[in-house]
């Protein structure tokens, strides 16, 4: 449901999971490139990984001098970048990582900040991000942090509008009897960026116009298998022929247990239309895969409405996202995720006489992150 729920967005890692657990909070919006028009969409990311085990030094699971004694990861990584253009081309993924003990944090609402003695601030709030990273050849040469060499500085104003509040499926009691291996809280699956980015000395400028922002949180003891989001906030309406401003389609499939075994990967969708709240739990969905593009179709529906939607999203325009998991182990199928998802979405009102077709919408530049079984 559209509900906002800071204490959700902003609870750290309890428990068991503070050995065996991470949390992310995910970021991502677009910008323009004054001179040249050029549009890319950028991420930023806060990743911590089993705080209970912190040291003095970040702990990176895939260093031969951790991983020989055992150790499992423990840090706060800063994950920035950008995801490809339409041909493929000028991705980036930068990784910057720190020790749990440098990580500053309130409560709810959630403020996040790490001194960076080089950089300086590095700052995530429900209002406000804003950082730098720089990463050279040299460190981009150790596998052990799964990074590319660049720079990137960001300083962005977020008004989050629309939310996916999952509910009981991934509150406390969810998470205290581990029904699922990862949980997800969508604060600001429609949410509208302002400001500037640097990337590798090119500025770009965030309008809320045209940033079409996204933000939610995922945590923990595994990451899903698979791995499915798709979320899009670029809508166009057949029946008005405009782009409608306060709309937003998501999906994440979520994968439920029963006492320790996985049970069927179960997909939640959210469609937020000009102001009318629609959520399914319970969908039908296929993925397929062709030597370009992985496509998407589902069908959900509920009591009153039902949603018929096609996505795709080209190979050549996603970059595998890199992690390794609360154990250390990187998982053989890669992550991958884009910024290019085009698709189509009818949307049907069920009546006596059948069903009564509201709208059709045209998606455009939706958010596709996908890793199979």
């Amino acid at each position: 449901m559209n509900l906002s729920d800071l204490a959700r967005n902003s609870h750290m890692l309890r428990g068991s999971l503070s050995k065996r657990g991470y949390m992310r909070w995910w970021h991502s919006f677009s910008g323009v490139q004054p001179e040249t028009g050029e549009t890319r969409t950028f991420f930023v990311e806060f990743f911590l990984i089993n705080p209970g085990l912190g040291r003095a030094l970040p702990i990176l699971g895939q260093h031969p001098y951790f991983k020989k004694r055992g150790m499992k990861p423990s840090y706060v990584m800063l994950k920035a970048g950008v995801f490809p253009d339409e041909e493929g081309n000028g991705a980036r993924q930068l990784h910057a990582f720190y020790p749990v003990s440098a990580l500053q944090t309130t409560g709810s609402p959630l403020v996040m900040q790490i001194q960076d003695p080089c950089r300086g601030p590095i700052l995530y709030s429900e209002d406000r991000i804003a950082g730098s990273l720089e990463v050279t050849a040299k460190e981009a040469r150790r596998r052990s942090r799964m990074t590319e060499a660049g720079c990137m500085e960001w300083d962005v104003k977020v008004q989050k509008v629309v939310s996916c509040h999952t509910g009981s499926l991934c509150g406390p009691l969810a998470e205290a009897f581990r029904r699922l291996d990862s949980f997800w809280h969508g604060e600001g699956i429609r949410s509208f960026f302002q400001g500037s980015v640097v990337l590798d000395g090119v500025p770009y400028e965030v309008t809320p116009e045209t940033s079409f922002g996204y933000a939610d949180k995922h945590w923990g003891r595994s990451f899903n298998s698979p791995w499915f989001q798709f979320a899009c906030g670029r809508l166009s309406s057949e029946r008005t022929a405009k782009e409608l401003r306060h709309s937003v389609v998501v999906l994440n499939c979520l994968r439920p247990r029963f006492l320790f075994f996985p049970l069927r990967p179960r997909l939640m969708l959210q469609l937020t239309y000009t102001g009318e709240d629609f959520q399914f739990t319970r969908c039908k969905w296929e993925t397929k895969e062709t030597g370009r593009r992985f496509i998407w179709h589902v069908l959900a529906q509920n009591k009153n409405v039902v949603v018929k939607l096609s996505g795709s999203c080209a190979k050549k325009e996603m970059l595998n996202l890199r992690y390794e998991d609360p154990d250390g182990i990187l998982e053989r199928e890669p992550l991958q995720g884009g910024c290019g998802g085009i698709g189509s979405l009818q949307l049907y009102r069920k009546m006596p006489e059948g069903r009564e077709l509201l709208d059709t919408l045209k998606l455009a530049d939706a958010l596709c992150i996908y890793r199979g079984q």
